[in-house]
């Protein structure tokens, strides 16, 4: 099998070298060659019936010439027709040595008609049969009788099988773009999905707490964050339809990003949020800054809507070579499963060969931190 394989890469790297050489075209660069291999050999089979008429007129030979035409219409709908079409071409055959050129016609309908290995053996014996046929005729066998009807075949063979090659390269390089193309498009879908997730969907809900908190009191100050936050969820929806930056990193640092949303989510939810950071800033590639900057958005969201807690820290430390964010709550730990919130998480940080750990207890609250590689911008 391994001698095989080197044997076709061999054969492949030649014929392509060939082909750039003496600009050989096949049927992987001609869209006229499928129809040429269905209607050629019909045209050409009628073709020969005029040969035979020429050559030797006599009404045995028209009929059998004749019927081997008709058979070909239909042999390939019907494959017994194979059958007769191989008797009366050998009928013909014995009659007058012109028959040996059907051979060539009938070597395209084999290959058409038939699978390759079988085709090729069917093209061999009737390669043989010509050759033994027409010497029979000539009582001596010279060189272009042995080898013209073996020439034909092979190149037969050759024409069909690069044919077929090609057809089949068409069809996987289509097959992978349309793949290509499918995985671009779910690509891009999840990627839609977590931008809605963490920005218009976190923003809605912080604007129906403030909301729901107006009508219990102090209504002014509820309908002011509310609108504040509205107008944040409006400039997110624009940078989202445009493709830019999130504002909160237009023109500012990751710190002050995440000191700003962790503002925002204690006036819009009341929990005690304290933002640190530690270590040397970095000044990480945008690609990063967005990563990080959704993923303490996700974690506050979930923090306000699920947790139950009263507190919640938010720290980014700047190390040698990772940059980590940490969102610890004392609320009532993850109590099912793990939601759309903490997967969209993960794919973020896998996205940039980072990690996210989770760490949670019932009634002790949760730990979320998200380490990234440090790449310089």
């Amino acid at each position: 099998m391994a001698s095989t394989g080197a044997l076709n890469l061999s054969i492949d790297a030649v014929w392509g070298s060939a082909r750039l050489r003496w600009g050989i075209v096949t049927s992987v660069d001609s869209p006229a060659l499928p129809r040429l291999l269905v209607a050629g050999p019909d045209l050409l089979g009628l073709g020969l019936i005029g040969l035979a008429a020429t050559r030797d007129p006599r009404p045995a030979v028209l009929v059998l010439a004749a019927a081997m035409v008709g058979c070909q219409f239909v042999a390939l709908r019907r494959r017994w027709v194979l059958g007769l079409l191989g008797i009366l071409w050998v009928t013909l055959l014995v009659v007058t040595p012109s028959a040996v050129w059907f051979a060539f016609p009938l070597y395209f309908l084999l290959l058409r008609a038939l699978p390759i290995r079988l085709a090729t053996g069917a093209v061999a014996l009737t390669a043989a049969t010509a050759v033994a046929g027409f010497g029979w005729h000539q009582h001596v066998l010279s060189i272009g009788t042995v080898i013209g009807p073996p020439i034909g075949a092979v190149v037969a063979v050759a024409v069909v099988v690069l044919h077929r090659e090609g057809e089949r390269r068409r069809v996987l390089t289509e097959g992978l773009a349309a793949a290509e193309r499918a995985a671009g498009v779910l690509a891009e879908r999840e990627r839609l999905a977590r931008e809605v997730h963490d920005t218009l969907a976190q923003s809605l809900s912080s604007i129906h707490l403030l909301l729901s908190a107006a009508q219990k009191g102090d209504t002014a100050t509820h309908v002011a964050a509310a609108k504040a936050a509205a107008g944040q969820a409006l400039a997110e929806a624009r940078r989202f339809v445009r493709d830019q930056n999130p504002p909160a990193l237009d023109g500012g640092s990751l710190p002050d990003a995440l000191r700003a949303a962790c503002a925002a989510t204690a006036a819009a939810s009341g929990l005690a949020v304290r933002c640190d950071t530690t270590g040397h800033e970095v000044d990480l590639p945008d690609t990063h800054q967005l990563a990080l900057l959704r993923v303490a958005q996700s974690a506050l969201g979930n923090v306000v809507n699920h947790a139950g807690a009263t507190e919640v820290r938010v720290t980014l430390s700047y190390q040698d070579t990772e940059v980590t964010l940490d969102v610890v709550d004392n609320g009532v730990g993850i109590t099912t499963g793990p939601g759309f919130g903490l997967a969209t998480m993960r794919a973020r940080a896998r996205a940039l060969a980072g990690d996210l750990v989770v760490e949670s207890d019932p009634g002790r609250g949760t730990a979320i931190a998200v380490t990234l590689p440090v790449v310089i911008a």
